[in-house]
């Protein structure tokens, strides 16, 4: 089973991007992406974007190992395992009429008619991480974070937790416990 993401740019009223089909986990999409735009794009974000979101017809199949070109063998291994694969766009359907697909754009005021797990979106401080059934942003990840880190849906979800307020109190200030009691009071 496929998990359904989107890659945006941002707009004034929040962004629009296009539909990506295979691979959307933050553990996938954000260690390519941050290397990508470290190597192959050289730290351009326009290029990177216009690649990513404006240049494409349709959608995305998924995102290959193309996008490292440039990345240092030693992150191009930990990152695939050796494997490669080519990017692949949705550009090969056709609608049961025969006509040509339309472009599958997803924006913030679209979102939630869609069946899209998480989205990136391509902000000049970092990729915006939005978990899409949930929220219509996220946090950001700075686009100096080194590709290697942990990027799993686990690690996403606590850094959009809400801080913890302190715990219970165990003590007033003036010394007295108020610790909960485990046996009935006499």
């Amino acid at each position: 089973m496929s998990t359904h993401s989107f890659l945006a740019r941002p707009t004034p009223t929040g962004y629009t991007g296009i539909y990506v089909h295979f691979d959307g986990q933050p553990g996938a999409k954000l260690p390519l992406l941050l290397a990508a735009y470290q190597h192959r794009f050289g730290r351009d974000l326009e290029a990177m974007t216009r690649h990513l979101v404006d240049d494409v017809t349709v959608g995305w199949d998924e995102l290959g190992t193309d996008l490292l070109d440039g990345t240092p063998p030693q992150t191009i291994a930990a990152l695939t395992g050796g494997e490669q694969w080519p990017s692949r766009t949705l550009d090969h359907l056709t609608r049961t009429d025969g006509a040509p697909p339309s472009r599958i754009t997803v924006t913030e005021a679209t979102i939630a008619d869609q069946d899209l797990e998480w989205g990136y979106v391509l902000r000049p401080q970092g990729i915006e991480v939005v978990p899409a059934l949930f929220r219509t942003s996220g946090p950001v990840i700075a686009w100096e974070t080194d590709p290697l880190g942990d990027f799993s849906a686990s690690a996403i979800r606590r850094a959009l937790a809400p801080p913890r307020g302190p715990g219970p109190v165990t003590s007033r200030p003036d010394g007295a416990d108020t610790a909960t009691r485990t046996s009935a009071r006499r």
